[in-house]
């Protein structure tokens, strides 16, 4: 059995180096591969992985050209890999390697088309948690999300789903989405959950209102109906204004409310007619950027990549755009 673990690589030049050697120190025992995806760090990671890379045969290494966002590099590294079962893991230290083989174990024993990690104490900043929680709840509503699974980023995935993922051609990539929407055989192990050693989490307000959007907007048409709800109770209610307007100047014979009632009215019209439309721009404009065919992911440089293993993924080599 041939093992891969997926690494997204951002501004982690103190952490990669010795996160690969204890990979292949603490996994020995089985057929190991490292794919490592450089999305476009401003520090020296990508010199670092290069490196790497020259000195192990079985890691391969894999730079973007601009920064495409940790699921684009994900999917990317995917596509790359060889495995009979692929680890997705973080580049911070923070999901132990140790508890790769808990991970790899629950899969082969259960027959899990993909399992995720969950942790018995997690050390994420108050921020970091607080939105984890919000975005369980999105993608439990949005994605049909089991209701005790934790999408960690911390999971193992199957060969078989694995290939089916990488299929997704579309800019705007979210794994967990994919994973949800092709299998139901999901399973969950408890792992260790280690403090950040250095730096800090990438993860910034605006990324995190970014995911939250593509979650939103990408995989689900919840919204939309959602939107219409609300317009149909809109107008009811205006209806049931209108005839309240009409009983009190016709049977009570008062007079109707003033300007500020239509002031008020109109000013609530207006802003549900400007959200409404702000939803649907969103839907069609990632409709627009996938019928352009805009590239998940710009290839800088490959090390240790053979012609045999390249990815079938919408992705532009050098602002040369094809599809392989």
């Amino acid at each position: 059995m041939k093992l891969s673990v997926v690494i997204p690589v951002y501004n982690s030049e103190s952490t990669i180096g010795p996160l690969v050697h204890t990979l292949f120190q603490e996994l020995s025992a089985v057929s190991l591969e490292v794919v490592l995806v450089n999305d476009c760090s401003k520090d020296q990671s990508e010199r670092v992985c290069e490196s790497l890379a020259k000195q192990y045969k079985k890691v391969k290494f894999v730079s973007l050209r601009k920064n495409s966002g940790e699921h684009n590099a994900v999917l990317c590294g995917l596509s790359y890999c060889t495995g009979t079962y692929a680890v997705i893991m973080d580049d911070d230290f923070q999901n132990p390697p140790s508890e790769v083989m808990r991970l790899l174990h629950a899969a082969v024993d259960g027959h899990f088309d993909v399992v995720y990690s969950q942790y018995e104490e997690k050390y994420h900043s108050i921020f970091r948690n607080i939105g984890s929680r919000f975005h369980n709840y999105l993608t439990e509503f949005l994605l049909n999300k089991p209701k005790k699974l934790y999408l960690s980023s911390f999971k193992i995935l199957h060969r078989d789903l694995i290939d089916e993922v990488v299929k997704y051609k579309g800019p705007y990539p979210y794994i967990d989405a994919l994973v949800l929407r092709t299998t139901n055989n999901i399973g969950s192990v408890m792992v260790k959950h280690d403090e950040r050693k250095e730096g800090r989490s990438n993860y910034t307000i605006s990324k995190l209102l970014s995911l939250y959007f593509n979650v939103f907007i990408n995989y689900s048409v919840k919204p939309l109906r959602i939107i219409s709800v609300i317009g149909v109770i809109v107008c009811v209610v205006s209806v049931m204004l209108s005839l309240y307007v009409i009983y009190e100047r016709v049977i009570l014979n008062a007079l109707t409310p003033g300007y500020a009632f239509l002031a008020l009215t109109s000013m609530f019209t207006m802003g549900m007619m400007f959200v409404v439309m702000g939803v649907m721009g969103e839907y069609i404009s990632k409709m627009m950027m996938s019928l352009n065919q805009q590239p998940q992911v710009v290839i800088k440089k490959t090390v240790n990549v053979d012609n045999d293993t390249e990815p079938i993924l919408n992705i532009d080599y050098d602002r040369k755009a094809i599809r392989i």
